[in-house]
């Protein structure tokens, strides 16, 4: 038996929540497992359809870590366990057990300085696990940069499950929106400095003049999101910004499906940092290609020039000049192709066979 330890899991929505629920679901299939999670409300309903044991700790933070950690470390001493899988450092932190542990790392959550007394605790756990599972090369890079041994670290990517059909209704009422809207940029993440919405709004205000008809989408909610609002009205974007948030997963996905560039051209913002962006992947899925930054693990997920392309995040003239190459002749169209053949390699099946190599 293997147990899964993780501070995200639905029915909390998120990157990280699906990432760890993919995981566990697949995982499931070849090995008994049980998976500690944090207390969701509402989680009964979603826990007794699963084909697994949950057990959900709640109270305030730091008790529930200490709770987490006890739980784990009887279960340890009472059954067979073969090992423990975290989902952050911190899921591992507190463990007594002499179980072989694996840890998964993301990016931003390892990115502090060197020396320093996160970047301690973080060692102390990583570089005495049997594995660190990095989502891409560039969080590899950036674990032996902040300290962690190199032959500990193995890169398995992010898994994506199938995509659902679109809905017929929210398919129509996206086509009724959008009407000859074109071309269509898309952005599904939160509002914050990481993902860079504002260069993209700038880029837009150029690309109107030869574009006249473009729209930019933008799902999500987030700390910039006044400031973002604001820039569209300052650059009288208006009729070419939509924003959409608390919208249902079915019109999200039609609104994925319909548009024909996915833009997240990221940067790294402080220690914040896009370790992978699994978003590229699941707009791919639709096929549709993406612009991604330099900066993070996009270029794990984008094939560049094949699949979408990679620019510098923090200049704007790349941003623009990248998605004018795209949308001209509509180029889109053979990297959307590429895209959908090119994120096979993403699917849970593939991936799990990585894990499987280093769990047997």
């Amino acid at each position: 038996m293997y147990l899964i330890v993780t501070r995200a899991f639905p029915p909390e929505l998120g990157g990280m929540q699906s990432l760890m629920w993919g995981l566990s679901k697949e995982i499931s299939k070849s090995f008994m497992i049980k998976v500690f999670a944090d207390y969701q409300k509402n989680h009964e309903e979603f826990d007794k359809n699963v084909s697994f044991s949950i057990e959900r700790v709640g109270g305030i933070k730091f008790l529930r870590n200490i709770r987490k950690a006890q739980l784990i470390d009887e279960v340890t001493r009472e059954k067979k366990i073969e090992g423990i899988i975290g989902d952050h450092w911190k899921s591992l932190e507190l463990l007594k057990s002499n179980k072989k542990k694996y840890c998964l790392i993301h990016g931003k959550e390892i990115n502090h300085p060197k020396g320093g007394g996160l970047n301690y605790r973080i060692l102390k756990v990583l570089n005495n696990v049997e594995k660190v599972i990095a989502n891409s090369n560039y969080t590899k890079d950036l674990a032996i940069k902040i300290g962690v041994r190199e032959e500990k670290i193995v890169v398995i990517n992010p898994g994506i499950s199938p995509v659902p059909e679109l809905d017929k209704k929210s398919t129509e009422k996206v086509e009724s929106l959008l009407k000859i809207k074109t071309p269509r940029l898309i952005t599904i993440s939160r509002f914050d400095k990481r993902k860079n919405h504002e260069k993209i709004i700038m880029a837009l205000r150029n690309l109107k003049q030869i574009y006249p008809e473009i729209v930019y989408i933008c799902i999500g909610h987030g700390d910039e999101e006044e400031n973002i609002k604001k820039l569209v009205k300052e650059l009288e974007l208006d009729s070419q910004v939509m924003f959409f948030k608390n919208i249902s997963e079915s019109l999200k996905n039609s609104l994925l499906a319909k548009s024909n560039i996915f833009v997240m051209p990221s940067i790294i913002h402080k220690s914040s940092v896009e370790g992978f962006g699994i978003s590229y992947v699941e707009a791919a899925q639709y096929g549709v290609p993406s612009l991604g930054g330099k900066d993070g693990g996009a270029t794990d997920a984008i094939n560049h020039d094949q699949t979408g392309l990679i620019c510098d995040g923090n200049n704007l003239d790349d941003i623009y000049s990248s998605l004018n190459f795209m949308i001209e002749n509509k180029r889109y169209l053979e990297l959307g192709k590429n895209a959908k053949e090119y994120v096979t390699k993403f699917d849970w099946e593939v991936i799990l066979k990585k894990y499987k190599q280093i769990l047997d």
